[in-house]
């Protein structure tokens, strides 16, 4: 067994310990961000205590920069399942990663290609697309089902010969959905066309396995695992040296470093692989990536429980209207979307955080798919979020302080 026990795991979060008003503050709040833990931040402060400089320098501190920025990419391509840490490419955001490659890749195409992306996505793997209309590509979009699924009927009838790219999220921030990424890879395929997948809500519940997926490109954002800001970009091999990125003349030509613009924050790559040993610290096996595997086996099936149970308390309440796929799905994030009749999501959040119960309300920036469901105009949702040091006391005491609203 690995020696790690998950109900143990809070005493690694200082944040955890935080009041607010006399009442323990429940952080239910992870899909925006999650809560770091001890390791992660001694990873950061570690480097700029003892190596803060900046890379290719020929002394000390910049040459344990160059091999902790190395160390660093191998052990997020461990984590991403791919076996070549030149796939890596680091960046202030996801969403920042995502407009420098909508503009490489859009370099090489011509006005009518087509692009398809998804009604239930958040912007960040949509707006960098929809920009392209200005340059006379034509952007297609996948209808939402009021069950909170794409429509795979609607998705076949998009694709065409001129699809050059299909962009669609592995998991819903704002419902939790996990999408047929299957369907969406073998439809890409036969028309020649690239899949990027937004692995931003998927990768904090689910082992990702990039050459399984056989995605094109994946990206992620580490502050949504327990590290720090930084966007990661996978590119499958050969792929980022066939792009005509934005680049100065003095910057390395080659992947990954071909879409790495400015000096990048070593510090928080630091946080980064630290983030991911401490996940792989719950899991048993020979390797980092055995430990991975088995630590979010073992981190998901307690993250839905606990999020199911929410799920089910809410189904109790009259008044209360819940929005997604439900808990028969075992690939489902542990994400839970409600509205309260007669209350704006705003107000319930609002009276929730008086009593240090921290969760969202609004489109979380899924803008399209909150538009879909009918809720714009009504505030949106009120959405929980579960990670692997969030409770059944947590969740009961949510579900309790709803009721009463």
């Amino acid at each position: 067994m690995p020696d790690r026990d998950l109900e143990a795991c809070r005493s690694d979060f200082p944040s955890l310990g935080r009041t607010h008003a006399g009442h323990p503050i429940a952080f239910l709040d992870g899909p925006a961000g999650s809560q770091m833990p001890e390791a992660v931040i001694g990873a950061i402060a570690h480097y700029y205590r003892t190596s803060n400089a900046n890379t290719h320098g020929l002394f000390p501190t910049s040459s344990e920069t160059d091999a902790l920025m190395d160390s660093a990419r191998s052990t997020v391509a461990i984590f991403l399942g791919s076996a070549d840490p030149r796939t890596v490419s680091f960046g202030a955001s996801m969403t920042t990663l995502t407009f420098s490659l909508s503009r490489a890749l859009a370099r090489d195409w011509e006005k009518g290609d087509e692009v398809v992306i998804t009604a239930l996505d958040h912007e960040a793997n949509r707006g960098p697309w929809l920009r392209l209309e200005e340059d006379g590509v034509v952007v297609r979009e996948i209808a939402l089902g009021p069950d909170g699924r794409l429509d795979a009927g609607d998705f076949e009838r998009l694709i065409n010969e001129r699809t050059r790219l299909v962009a669609m999220g592995l998991a819903s921030n704002a419902l939790g959905t996990v999408n047929d990424v299957a369907l969406a890879r073998r439809l890409s395929a036969e028309v020649g066309a690239c899949l990027v997948l937004d692995a931003v809500h998927y990768a904090p519940h689910f082992a990702i396995d990039v050459e399984e997926l056989g995605v094109d490109f994946l990206l992620c954002s580490a502050y949504k695992f327990y590290g720090p800001h930084v966007g990661v970009l996978y590119s499958k091999p050969g792929l980022l040296d066939a792009i005509d990125t934005d680049r100065l003349r003095t910057q390395d030509p080659s992947a990954p470093y071909r879409i790495e613009t400015g000096t990048l924050n070593h510090a928080a790559i630091a946080g980064v692989a630290a983030a991911i040993e401490y996940i792989a610290s719950f899991g048993d096996g020979d390797d980092l990536r055995d430990r991975l595997i088995d630590a979010f086996a073992r981190i998901g099936d307690r993250e839905r429980g606990v999020a199911r149970r929410l799920w089910d308390r809410f189904g109790e309440m009259p008044r209360v209207t819940r929005w997604g796929p439900d808990f028969s799905d075992p690939y489902r994030a542990p994400t839970v979307a409600i509205t309260i009749e007669g209350l704006r999501p705003e107000q319930a959040a609002a009276r929730l955080g008086e009593q240090g119960l921290q969760v969202w309300d609004g489109d979380f920036y899924a803008i399209r798919a909150i538009e879909s469901l009918g809720l714009a105009e009504a505030g949106g949702v009120l959405r929980t979020g579960v990670l692997l040091y969030n409770t059944t006391e947590e969740i009961e005491r949510l579900a309790a302080a709803v009721a009463a609203l």
